[in-house]
């Protein structure tokens, strides 16, 4: 009787602990995993467009695999859930639109705003390419998406002021426009959230084993 109850025991913490990692015990819900954007294969292309550009901006796999996956890498981090408000729209500044490809396929777009007042952002629209539909969501964006877009071959100017010196000399990027007290602001309520939910289900294994304690010394009476 004492190794059954010691055996559920077992199961039943082993159950507890794997709904607690599946809550996010690990860290933050990051993309899905489904999503084409985070594993670009050997077909994979993007398309750009924007203000001051004449014609869309193609690059494919493999001939302009690293540009392809340095502008991917601009968007593969974003949450199912947009973290931001929506801006002033008069803040934004130029827009460029980026759709991600699979061979001839549209898989993915984003609206990229290298130029928005408080650094760069993202805007994910709920209409995306096919029959799936996401949730529209605001994104703060990388800190080297203008350069980023430049180097690929956007018809941008260089938008950066420089320090130089830092650890191994050199020059160091400052984007011109930043808002470290709103970055600030949004990655400790970010940080707020995750330590909440991780105390939650911290307390949830610990009453859970209570419980199961409790009931074993009561079996074995």
């Amino acid at each position: 009787m004492v190794r059954r109850m010691r055996r559920l025991a077992a199961v039943l913490v082993s159950g507890i602990v794997a709904g607690a990692l599946s809550l996010g015990l690990a860290g933050p819900v990051r993309a899905d995993p489904a999503h084409p954007v985070s594993r670009p294969g050997p077909t994979a292309g993007v398309e750009i467009t924007g203000d001051g550009m004449d014609e869309p901006l193609r690059l494919r796999s493999p001939d302009q695999r690293p540009q392809v996956l340095a502008i991917i890498d601009q968007v593969d981090w974003i949450d199912r859930v947009g973290r931001l408000k929506a801006p002033d729209k008069s803040g934004l500044g130029r827009k460029f639109t980026v759709v991600v490809l699979v061979g001839e396929k549209r898989v993915r777009t984003f609206d990229l705003y290298p130029f928005a007042e408080g650094g760069p952002r993202i805007f994910r629209p709920a209409k995306q390419p096919g029959a799936r539909a996401v949730n529209a969501g605001w994104f703060l964006g990388r800190l080297t998406m203008s350069e980023t877009l430049r180097s690929v071959g956007v018809p941008l100017e260089r938008q950066f002021d420089t320090l130089s010196g830092g650890v191994g000399g050199g020059e160091r990027v400052i984007p011109e426009a930043l808002d470290p007290g709103q970055d600030i602001d949004d990655a400790l309520g970010e940080l707020r959230r995750l330590l909440l939910l991780n105390v939650s289900v911290v307390v949830l294994i610990t009453f859970g084993i209570a419980g199961i304690a409790l009931l074993i010394r009561r079996r074995t009476r």
